[in-house]
């Protein structure tokens, strides 16, 4: 009896034992297995098993939004009209306060009329902007208007010229101009009254004559220089808040500077005073002595 409890100790000694190595060689198997590194992408760390990292992980992206789109830069068009030979008889002839040297500019009469023969293959198409359009004119009338000088100077006035406004001695094209046409049924017609103070007679209390072409690119703020200028030169308008004393230019052409509101309307637009509606307006004598 006593050597049977003796074997069934051993026995049950020996199972015990038996189980616990089988689990420790099954425990090894798993925290040696070696992962070939072919298998992996670069810089990838493998946790644990292949099949745990046949898939890179999506990063967590919080309040994730479409990204947003970048407008692409506006780029100017070029002008349609090249203005330039314009520009440099007017640097040359014209200065900053609008009087020109007719004397010497009759020396260089050569580039007038090679400019307007050159306005004359290129009149303004349908297709052409409101910019470009009234560029060509404002540009055309002022050359035209220094043409009619140089072909009567010295004189002392336009008005000393016959019929100064209806010669038609222009050709564009096929078609002869005169600067009425061009101005009151061309320019007036394309509703931009402030035409009025880009546009010269050659005389004194005109708008000076700007030293720089007229520019399709930058024309908006072209007339709108223009404009303060004129209304802030006393020689051509005396501006206070109760009294206006203007240029006969705001009483011959009222009704452009009426198409939105009043002549004070459009005058408060550009000048720094805040002219009432009630002020006494009068207006100024013109001087046609000749801008020079």
């Amino acid at each position: 009896m006593k050597h049977t409890i003796i074997l069934l100790i051993v026995i049950v000694l020996s199972s015990c034992c038996g189980t616990k190595k089988v689990l420790e060689n099954n425990n090894s198997k798993e925290t040696s297995t070696v992962v070939n590194p072919k298998v992996f992408p670069e810089n990838l760390n493998p946790i644990t098993t292949s099949k745990q990292v046949t898939e890179a992980p999506k990063p967590i992206r919080l309040n994730q939004q479409k990204p947003t789109k970048v407008s692409e830069p506006i780029i100017a068009k070029p002008e349609v009209f090249d203005h330039t030979l314009w520009n440099d008889i007017l640097q040359k002839h014209v200065s900053n306060q609008g009087q020109v040297d007719y004397k010497a500019l009759k020396t260089d009469r050569k580039m007038v009329t090679n400019y307007i023969t050159t306005l004359g293959k290129n009149t303004p198409k349908n297709t052409w902007s409101k910019a470009d359009r009234l560029t060509y004119w404002i540009n055309a009338y002022n050359a035209m208007t220094i043409d009619l000088i140089l072909r009567n100077y010295p004189i002392k006035s336009i008005k000393d010229i016959k019929n100064p406004w209806e010669q038609r001695l222009w050709k564009l094209e096929t078609k002869w101009y005169n600067l009425e046409e061009i101005e009151h049924q061309i320019l007036r017609k394309m509703n931009e009254p402030r035409i009025h103070f880009a546009i010269v007679c050659a005389s004194v209390s005109c708008p000076k004559l700007s030293n720089k072409a007229y520019s399709a690119s930058h024309l908006d703020a072209q007339l709108t220089q223009a404009t303060k200028d004129f209304l802030a030169d006393t020689k051509r308008n005396n501006i206070s808040k109760n009294d206006l004393k203007l240029s006969k230019l705001f009483q011959w052409f009222s009704k452009d500077f009426k198409s939105n509101g009043s002549v004070i309307d459009f005058i408060n637009q550009y000048t720094d005073i805040e002219i009432s509606q009630q002020a006494k307006k009068s207006y100024k004598n013109y001087n046609w002595d000749l801008n020079e």
